[in-house]
């Protein structure tokens, strides 16, 4: 059996910001049309980036999925690179069409307006209003009235609707479709998807089960579906349960198994669980393939398991499987994290000796473990070759540096990333933050939130929470109730857990004084005491500042 090249992973997560952007252009629309179309194609173009910034660690090598099938972890297919000016034009319309009271008179205004939909920009249009599914349902409704081609447009409208959890919307769609002998299979799948992705593995199943009231087949590629959803979301061991309770209609084989194999190896990365997984293969006579092996090395590597990595590595060259480049690109990893530099770069040849062209997650293979390791240099040198070999740097190219550099090594990365358009997002400073408050660089932290703003990121609640528990653990209240406060009248909930971290603070900092000024200070498994200067009185006023500042923050 052919073993199939691994195809570009990509977590299909909707983003809030997504609609923002559409709205703040056609917000600030000029009467210049040319200023129109080019600041509205900036926005659209930057909600697609929004959506897939993150990447989905799960492999799949599996043979048995039909290309030919809506796959929704790849739905920047829809999206062209540039939207076309008539694209632009619908989401305009649409914008314009939100504000009528019905959904009757929004139809009709977008009947009149003369403007009318087509098969290839419903779907990009429907994704670009992901982030809000009032205005995606319209969008798809006009589409279906003038005639369009909305199978594809359905899967992806399910998809939305899924995403924001509102799955009676998307069955009643289904529903219709079903009413006029429209096959609904994908849209079926994608909603098998959504189930599993808001953590309900039960309504993933019950799905598949009901599929033959909508005359749709659950066949094998649909019980495959459903086994790798499972799997990609972290419900293993229900994936796993339902497949022994279902091999009387599917029998146990190599492709179900790897669907549990490559969940326990590339989601949960549980060695123990994988091993399990390996043994009852053996027990179920069902023999492994190439793929089996890509897994087990690829968790191996994960743990830096150096021996087994190398023993299945040779095993499956001795099965006469072809090792391939995840295979290479694993072994390199856990080669340079386990202080074997120099044969890595053997097997840097080997790879290009076997016919394979390094990608950029080989280097990256490097890259990490040596900057996890210290060795800046060592991992600039392999970074410069890279470079030279056209192999463009990632963002977790960047993201690996950032964990070993000092904060002027910090502005450097972070300025490299702009020069290079790759970066900084969210997450750069999301890993940069916690860098300095684990190394309790208070000051730097807020030097570097301050930063974000200059690389025009916003802060949101992920950030606001690392930087108040950060500046609490180090002892600056004032600045981290500040902040808080802050959070809370930017429009972000409120979280039980600062509250009572900040309320612990004021509290612990009452007793310190009550017990004269002396202070416990736990810090690198030492016990020590500090002692308080100056008199307690002068202490008395700051802490009813600060109760007042706990009120205003409604704590």
């Amino acid at each position: 059996m052919a073993l199939l090249t691994s195809i570009r992973r990509v977590q299909a997560l909707h983003s809030p910001r997504s609609l923002t952007f559409i709205l703040r252009a056609i917000t600030h629309l000029s009467s210049s049309p040319s200023h129109r179309l080019s600041y509205l194609s900036f926005a659209f173009r930057h909600t697609v980036d929004i959506a897939f910034s993150h990447n989905l660690h799960f492999s799949t090598l599996n043979p048995f999925i039909n290309q030919n099938s809506f796959d929704p972890t790849k739905l920047h297919d829809h999206v062209n690179a540039t939207p076309s000016p008539h694209q632009l034009r619908l989401l305009e319309l649409l914008e314009r069409a939100k504000n009528f009271s019905s959904e009757g008179e929004a139809l009709a205004f977008l009947d009149d307006s003369g403007i009318l939909p087509d098969n290839d920009s419903i779907c990009s249009v429907l994704l670009a209003l992901r982030g809000e599914w009032k205005l995606a349902v319209l969008a798809f409704k006009w589409a279906e009235k003038w005639g369009c081609d909305c199978k594809k447009a359905l899967s992806l409208i399910v998809w939305v609707l899924g995403t924001h959890k509102k799955f009676n919307t998307a069955w009643c769609l289904i529903r219709e479709f079903h009413r006029h002998s429209i096959d609904a299979r994908q849209a079926m799948l994608v909603m098998i998807d959504r189930y599993a992705a808001v953590n309900n593995p039960g309504k993933s199943i019950k799905t598949f089960h009901i599929m033959e009231k909508f005359r749709v087949t659950p066949d094998e590629e649909a019980f495959h579906t459903l086994l790798t959803t499972l799997c990609k979301n972290g419900n293993i061991e229900e994936a796993e349960e339902f497949m022994h309770q279902n091999k009387k209609l599917f029998p146990l084989d190599t492709e179900s198994f790897n669907i549990i194999l490559n969940g326990w190896c590339n989601i949960s990365i549980d060695v123990f669980e994988a091993k399990r997984v390996w043994r009852e293969m053996s027990r179920c006579c069902v023999t492994p393939n190439a793929a089996s092996y890509v897994y087990m090395i690829s968790c191996f590597s994960k743990v830096g398991n150096l021996f087994d990595s190398l023993r299945l590595y040779d095993e499956m060259n001795k099965r006469g499987w072809v090792p391939c480049l995840e295979v290479y690109n694993s072994l390199i990893y856990v080669l340079t994290r386990e202080n074997c530099f120099d044969e890595a770069l053997k097997f840097l040849e080997k790879l290009k000796e076997a016919g394979f062209i390094p990608n950029f997650e080989t280097y990256n293979s490097m890259i990490k473990p040596l900057c996890e390791l210290k060795k800046i240099e060592e991992a600039r040198h392999i970074l410069a070759t890279m470079i030279g070999e056209n192999i463009r740097p990632t963002i977790e190219t960047y993201h690996a540096f950032l964990v070993g550099t000092n904060f002027e090594g910090t502005l450097e990365v972070l300025n490299q990333m702009k020069k290079c358009g790759c970066g900084p997002n969210e997450d750069t400073f999301l890993l940069i933050l916690n860098k300095f408050f684990k190394l309790e660089q208070a000051e730097n932290s807020l030097k570097i939130w301050l930063e974000m703003r200059e690389y025009e990121i916003m802060p949101n609640s992920a950030h606001y929470a690392v930087v108040v528990k950060g500046l609490a653990a180090c002892g600056f209240l004032g600045k981290a109730r500040e902040l808080y406060i802050e959070m809370v009248s930017n429009g972000f909930l409120s979280e039980p857990k600062l509250k009572k971290l900040l309320k612990e603070a004021v509290r612990g900092k009452k007793d310190d004084i009550k017990k004269g000024g002396v202070r416990i200070v736990r810090k690198s498994g030492r016990v020590t005491r500090r002692r308080k200067h100056g008199k307690q009185s002068r202490n008395k006023a700051p802490l009813d500042r600060s109760h007042e500042s706990l009120k205003q923050a409604n704590i």
